[in-house]
């Protein structure tokens, strides 16, 4: 950002009007796509690689959530999620699960995933009605052999209640 601002300052030094404001632009998106990306990307490597105190770090330097892109955002709420449940915070993780399944993530198994989590935390409160609402709907959503498994193993149990 600062090579922009420098380069625009410069331009307008030798009236170089147009190419000052071509910096200016490039500064502005730049600016625009850091709050509306942040550093979710950033904290995605460190999840998939299992770092999660860095990426919980990282992912709590983020201002304002609701002003992330609506795919970002989705991520964000995942990977908050998936943390929680590691740190053993099932309400806090049952909460942005709850946020993640609004959002576009990356395609329809990932939504699954996210309800099937949601269905096994209803499952932990021995929420019958609501475990069931959440496997019928990751049902429609599932595609990998792995996410139906774990479906019908939930199915199962929350039929045992």
């Amino acid at each position: 950002m600062a090579i922009f601002i420098i380069a625009a300052l410069a331009c307008l030094f030798y009236e170089q009007y147009q190419l000052a404001a071509l910096g200016g632009l490039f500064f502005a998106f730049v600016l625009w796509s850091h709050f509306k990306h942040s550093s979710v990307l950033l904290a995605s490597k460190y999840f998939k690689n299992g770092e999660y105190e860095k990426a919980e770090r990282i992912l709590a330097e983020v201002p304002n959530p609701d002003r992330l892109a609506r795919n970002r955002r989705g991520y964000y709420e995942f990977m908050r999620a998936n943390i929680a449940l590691k740190k053993e915070e099932y309400d806090v993780a049952e909460h942005h699960f709850q946020i993640a399944s609004r959002f576009p993530l990356g395609g329809k198994n990932d939504k699954a995933f996210v309800l099937i989590h949601l269905a096994n935390l209803a499952l932990r409160k021995k929420d019958r009605e609501r475990s069931r609402a959440y496997i019928a709907k990751a049902k429609e959503l599932a595609t990998t052999p792995k996410a139906i498994d774990i479906i019908n193993k939930i199915e199962i149990e929350a039929n045992n209640l």
